[in-house]
């Protein structure tokens, strides 16, 4: 039998769960009948889900990137440079060549969305991220080894601050900050739109160093995860 909705860490292909979204895939789907126009699954290292021990979190799918194509911050300018600071530390190997069938794998990582499907004009309303939360939940579960999740901005943030069924005011949004909730570490970063590295909110080396802070975490805890105090800063 399937397992129960709310259990379910991806949505079917046709999810009616939140109608603006589904009506909004549907006319996209009349237009380009050869996009992906979908929820957007995660995606995983070729070894499964007991390798991942880094969790990356998005906003949602982008029109012409993830919605197009069906892999994560693939198919516009947010995947160039998540991937390729990705591969800068070992997260991930091969070619980032903004197609899913570019042969590239992730390393001990998997990357999934807030929302799983693109909202218009990349804005997804309250109800929408709450809704889809119920996939959030069971997909930072399956992963028994998780220790280390970077949120991309504020949205994705909150939304998985909830999942792990804490208070958002307890764990603000602060890019750079390092947040302990149980076993699992929160790294905050602004989300690595062009809009945020045109305006400056964001630079590469601001995006990097996150990244190396997240390596230097999961080196020093080769050995198991790190048990943090719920709630630590």
């Amino acid at each position: 039998m399937p397992a129960p909705l709310a259990a379910t860490a991806e949505p079917h292909r046709d999810c009616p769960l939140c109608p603006r979204l589904h009506g909004f895939i549907a006319a996209w789907r009349a237009k380009e009948p050869s996009w992906h126009n979908a929820p957007v699954p995660s995606f995983l290292p070729p070894e499964g889900e007991a390798a991942v021990r880094l969790l990356v979190v998005g906003l949602a799918p982008g029109l012409r990137g993830a919605n197009r194509t069906g892999r994560p911050f693939t198919g516009d300018y947010a995947g160039d440079l998540l991937y390729g600071t990705l591969g800068r530390f070992g997260f991930a190997r091969g070619q980032f060549q903004a197609r899913p069938d570019d042969g590239l794998e992730l390393v001990g990582t998997a990357i999934t969305n807030a929302v799983r499907c693109v909202p218009p004009e990349n804005k997804p309303v309250g109800a929408e991220i709450a809704t889809c939360r119920r996939f959030l939940v069971p997909t930072i579960d399956r992963f028994p080894r998780l220790e280390a999740i970077v949120t991309l901005g504020t949205i994705a943030h909150q939304s998985t601050v909830r999942a792990l069924g804490e208070r958002v005011a307890a764990h603000p949004f602060r890019h750079g900050a390092q947040q302990g909730i149980g076993a699992v570490t929160l790294f905050p970063s602004y989300h690595c739109s062009r809009y945020n590295t045109n305006t400056g909110r964001l630079t590469e080396a601001m995006f990097v160093e996150v990244f190396r802070a997240v390596r230097d975490h999961l080196d020093r805890g080769t050995a198991g995860p790190l048990e943090l105090p719920r709630g630590a800063m």
